[in-house]
């Protein structure tokens, strides 16, 4: 009876985390009717962590990840603060050679300017700045050492591919990083859950990620006095989000992932960020059904 029961849980212990979850057909519907119509490539994965049910489209397939990929760079450099490599609050110093182009502040930096670990971090994620992001990675020992952490906690596809030997092939294809729906869900829940490198590192981790300055897209469908956990990713023909949304009547988690978007253009109305609004919209009517929250009549006007 013994061995039995252990060969029970063991086999249950080894089944894909796809059949942990039981399907919510009524959503997955309701989503497919929002995502059939995009032009360009979308996955959605939703979980409802109180019930376990999950809804899901293309959420195995494997997309780009632009400046999402830096959810895994941030558990990398906390892995390096966890084993005393770095101290959060480390004095560190900026030099104008690490500028990068594109989103965030600190290319703007002047050379020599002192700051801490905690602020090169944070505004990592904030604002998701790239210089930021690089000098992150680095120390965190490179894609190499986040790619080894994310094998070891189980991620098969979720992979940083820029600066990282063997995966040039997987650059040209995906550009920064990779991931599928399920899995960064799945990892910003582990955070969540003070799964991540330690529950104090976690927990850490997760106030950083609730006060995200890119708040126009699927957080701008979220009561703004309901705190979520995000990062946002956007390139030209690729624009991702992923939320956990720490709602009243219990959290749930989302990924909205596109790539080969037709709608390449940079306006408050591309394709791709209306179908964020969109699945933020009806997820929070889904698990909140008695709210009577809208987003404000005109707020719109406030992004051009």
């Amino acid at each position: 009876m013994t061995r039995l029961l252990f060969l029970l849980l063991l086999s249950i212990l080894q089944r894909p985390v796809a059949a942990q979850f039981k399907t919510d057909k009524k959503l997955e519907a309701r989503l497919h009717a929002l995502t059939d119509t995009f032009h360009g490539v979308a996955g959605v994965y939703v979980r409802n962590l109180k019930t376990g049910k999950v809804a899901a489209i293309n959420a195995d397939t494997v997309f780009p990840t632009a400046s999402i990929i830096k959810v895994p760079i941030l558990v990398g450099i906390f892995d390096k603060i966890a084993t005393g490599d770095f101290k959060y609050h480390q004095p560190m110093v900026y030099r104008d050679s690490m500028s990068r182009k594109g989103s965030g502040l600190m290319q703007f930096f002047r050379d020599s300017t002192s700051v801490d670990l905690k602020d090169v971090v944070t505004l990592m994620i904030t604002h998701s700045d790239n210089a930021a992001a690089v000098w992150c990675e680095r120390m965190a020992g490179g894609g190499a050492a986040i790619n080894s952490w994310l094998e070891k906690s189980g991620f098969q596809y979720t992979r940083v591919n820029a600066r990282t030997p063997g995966r040039e092939q997987n650059r040209q294809l995906y550009g920064w990083g990779q991931t599928t729906p399920r899995e960064m869900a799945s990892l910003v829940t582990m955070i969540r859950n003070d799964e991540a490198v330690s529950p104090a590192a976690s927990q850490t981790m997760y106030r950083i990620m609730t006060h995200v300055f890119w708040d126009e897209y699927a957080l701008f469908c979220i009561p703004p006095y309901v705190q979520a956990a995000s990062k946002q990713g956007m390139v030209d023909d690729s624009r991702s989000e992923v939320v956990l949304v720490n709602a009243p009547h219990g959290d749930y988690v989302f990924y909205i992932a596109t790539k080969n978007n037709k709608d390449q253009r940079w306006v408050p109305d591309n394709e791709a960020w209306q179908l964020a609004r969109k699945v933020s919209a009806l997820l929070w009517a889904y698990f909140e059904p008695s709210s009577k929250w809208q987003p404000a009549a005109g707020a719109e006007k406030l992004w051009n």
